[in-house]
């Protein structure tokens, strides 16, 4: 039995984008707890080699789904499949992502399409797919792999960012949905920090130097720990890493217009690696590019390996009770000075 999930048959998890990344880290974390995982991508070889790690891992079965997440019906078709070869999908992630680094004005329409296509619909036909499945038999949870800019904004990856802010809204008028049916399934999302993944090698960028994470960066395994913490936990949002705590805190709490300023003075520079752009590398944003199934990339020399993380409803609670008690000493010790 899986550990933690609490019931004597093997629980099966499908993670979408598989095949490398955080997607693939996340599948092979549920593969060495125990799981069946189905993984799904679109690169039939990468997605070969990631199952097998995941057999390699632990898992009593994985299976291999191509399918890009763009597409409904092919998504559609994978969640049936993998109900038919694995048993019922106890938990579906949507974890696959696509981007762009460039400014607004050199973006084309078919480049935000696209972008949205992926990043957004994705999750959304992720989701269509397998709520009926688990609506039918009155369990299940569907975890939405967000980021730390569903909440603000960066410059230079603008198309990324309005799909995660999209997902996000999604998420909430979904769950508050599925409360109001008073539905078992549990929907769960989780804000990611920059990590060390393939994406900067294979993403399409207009940058003069090759992209990299806004520093600090983490690695993609102890990120994918939070993800399962999530699913044990029923937890309904979680941020992973002080840097995207701070982050999301900065946009609920600073004015818009120093936000912007911030951004504009390190969100752009720190996007910049020390590498001369390769004008001539082929892009990933329309068809798989060739490389391994790995979860990491090729900033292994900085990437942290710790990463700390926090139920948001919980530090949300925190934070107003801290503001409400330091507002109830405030006004009990001007009080006093006042005098009667």
């Amino acid at each position: 039995m899986a550990r933690g999930y609490g019931r004597g048959d093997v629980p099966v998890a499908v993670v979408t984008g598989a095949s490398a990344g955080v997607g693939k880290a996340i599948a092979v974390r549920f593969a060495r707890d125990g799981w069946k995982v189905g993984l799904i991508a679109r690169d039939p070889v990468r997605l070969a080699q990631a199952t097998a790690e995941c057999v390699d891992k632990g898992s009593p079965r994985a299976l291999s789904l191509v399918a890009d997440v763009a597409d409904w019906s092919a998504v559609k078709a994978a969640a049936e499949q993998a109900e038919r070869d694995l048993g019922p999908v106890d938990v579906w992630i949507n974890s696959a992502m696509a981007t762009v680094f460039s400014p607004v004005s050199e973006m084309t329409p078919e480049e935000y399409r696209r972008v949205s296509d992926v990043t957004y619909l994705g999750q959304v036909h992720g989701t269509l797919a397998i709520l009926p499945l688990m609506r039918a038999r009155g369990r299940g949870t569907v975890i939405f792999i967000g980021s730390a800019l569903a909440y603000r904004g960066l410059p230079l990856q603008s198309a990324y960012s309005a799909a995660k802010f999209a997902v996000r809204g999604f998420f909430e008028a979904l769950r508050a949905e599925l409360m109001a049916d008073n539905s078992p399934i549990h929907i769960g999302m989780v804000q990611m920090p920059a990590m060390n993944t393939p994406q900067f090698d294979w993403a399409r960028s207009r940058l003069y130097k090759q992209p990299q994470p806004v520093p600090p960066i983490f690695q993609p395994e102890p990120c994918a720990n939070a993800v399962l913490r999530a699913v044990r936990l029923h937890q309904r949002e979680v941020w992973v890493g002080r840097s995207s705590i701070k982050l999301i805190a900065a946009a609920m709490i600073l004015p818009g217009a120093t936000l912007d300023r911030m951004m504009a003075r390190v969100g752009i520079s720190g996007q910049y690696g020390d590498l001369p752009a390769d004008s001539q590398r082929a892009d990933n944003l329309d068809s798989p590019v060739p490389g391994p199934a790995a979860a990491r990339g090729r900033f292994d020399a900085v990437a942290r390996r710790q990463v700390w993380s926090a139920d948001a409803d919980r530090l949300r609670t925190i934070t107003a009770l801290a503001i409400g008690g330091a507002g109830l000493a405030m006004g009990y010790f001007a009080a006093r000075r006042r005098g009667p």
